[in-house]
């Protein structure tokens, strides 16, 4: 891990010290937070990824249930994904210019279970459409937000920001071994009611959270009346890469189950094989603070990138279940390294203040590359089930050449923010 440049102010006087990619990935040297402020942190992360864990995989059957055609689905999760991707940076900007991040979690949680409230209401489409968009719109917000307060516990605390978030994954692989069971039509309702108590429980553990001061703990004046970076042109190709790297699983996430079903792979076997890949990220979670070389934001995301061209690559080749598996342990590099350089790289060049602004951005980075990639993919899904997969590997041999060359950039930048 190279260090970066901070100052430490000691009874008056400045010294300047190393800081290795902040607090993000490194805790061996720092202070740790109270057990208690990670501990809710974590469990924010936990209910928001429960919630979204039901929302994601069961929420087409819950519609189809209700009598709607695949057309009408496709047709309301394609408007709430646009208008997602519209509203993420939109409504974490408010949140950022209030200063309220905990307030606005807890209204927009609340909202959410609101909209999941209208399917009470009769089974129109109008009225069931509505309730899907604006769980969407306002459910998009909160995952920025809660990062961005841990990224500011992480700056302030020194606690390892990976730690905390590994606890979304967990509470993800929950829900859908929860889901699976209460994916029927008889007990549709009870699906529902958990995405609805979900999102109250995570404006709920936002609230119980203490104020986090911005600035950082190294006793640097505090960044929020700096100018944020979204104005400068070089950092919307940083951006766009780092939407990159997670628009390189369209394949997966839309026909990976449908790729295998058609090899003959047992529904039971494909939820394992999902399982293995969730697992692998918690892993690298897990482990990143202490991992035996040391790296920086951008070898994150060159590691991430020749994991994805490793992984896509090899995808249709791999017709048994241990490649599968072996393959899909790679998910904790394709996504978990790519989530962490990124993340430590926006924590560096953005201000504390913007932090919230900076990780909707992220988000609708992701959302937008991922639609043109789940529908280019689909297309191509059509002519070849294959093809999709080389696309995906191509992607991510794009975007280790693009980090290649930015990498001199993001560190010049990373060490002016610094």
């Amino acid at each position: 891990m190279l260090p970066y440049h901070g100052q430490l102010a000691l009874k008056g006087k400045t010294k300047i010290v190393n800081i290795p990619l902040g607090a993000i990935l490194d805790i061996n040297h720092m202070t740790r937070t109270p057990p208690k402020v990670s501990t809710r942190v974590s469990g924010l992360f936990a209910v928001h990824f429960f919630g979204f864990g039901l929302f994601l995989p069961f929420l087409p059957v819950v519609l189809e249930f209700r009598g709607l055609s695949a057309e009408d689905i496709g047709f309301i999760l394609g408007a709430g994904t646009i208008t997602r991707i519209a509203a993420s940076p939109l409504l974490a900007n408010i949140a950022d210019r209030t200063g309220q991040r905990r307030l606005a979690i807890l209204i927009y949680s609340l909202a959410g279970a609101a909209f999941i409230g209208l399917f009470c209401g009769p089974a129109e489409i109008v009225l069931i459409g509505s309730a899907v968009v604006g769980y969407m719109v306002f459910q998009s917000p909160v995952l920025p937000l809660s990062d961005a307060y841990a990224l500011d516990v992480a700056r302030n605390t020194g606690t390892d920001y990976a730690r905390m978030r590994l606890w979304g994954s967990a509470g993800f692989v929950g829900a859908t071994l929860v889901g699976g069971t209460l994916a029927a039509q008889a007990t549709n309702w009870l699906l529902l009611l958990l995405i609805a108590i979900s999102a109250l429980m995570t404006g709920l553990v936002a609230m119980s959270m203490p104020s986090q001061k911005r600035g950082d703990r190294t006793g640097e004046p505090d960044r929020a009346d700096q100018a944020a970076p979204f104005a400068s042109v070089w950092f919307w190709p940083v951006l766009a890469v780092f939407g990159l790297f997670q628009a390189s699983h369209a394949a997966f996430y839309g026909f990976g189950t449908l790729y295998w079903q058609a090899m003959d792979v047992p529904d039971f076997t494909i939820g394992v094989l999902w399982a293995i890949g969730v697992v692998a990220e918690i892993g690298l979670f897990a482990i990143a603070a202490r991992l035996p070389i040391r790296m920086d934001p951008p070898v994150f995301l060159l590691v991430a990138g020749i994991a994805a061209v490793v992984r896509w690559g090899l995808f249709p080749l791999a017709d048994t279940f241990a490649a599968m598996a072996a393959l899909q342990l790679l998910h904790g590099l394709t996504f978990g390294a790519a989530h962490l350089g990124s993340l430590a790289i926006l924590a560096k060049v953005v201000p504390s203040r913007w932090s919230g602004t900076g990780q909707g951005l992220l988000a609708t980075s992701i959302g937008i590359q991922m639609a043109i990639g789940l529908g280019v993919c689909g297309a191509l899904y059509e002519t070849d089930p294959d093809l999709p997969f080389y696309l995906m590997a191509a992607v991510a041999a794009v975007g280790v050449l693009l980090v290649l060359a930015l990498t001199p950039l993001m560190r010049r930048r990373m060490a002016a923010a610094g």
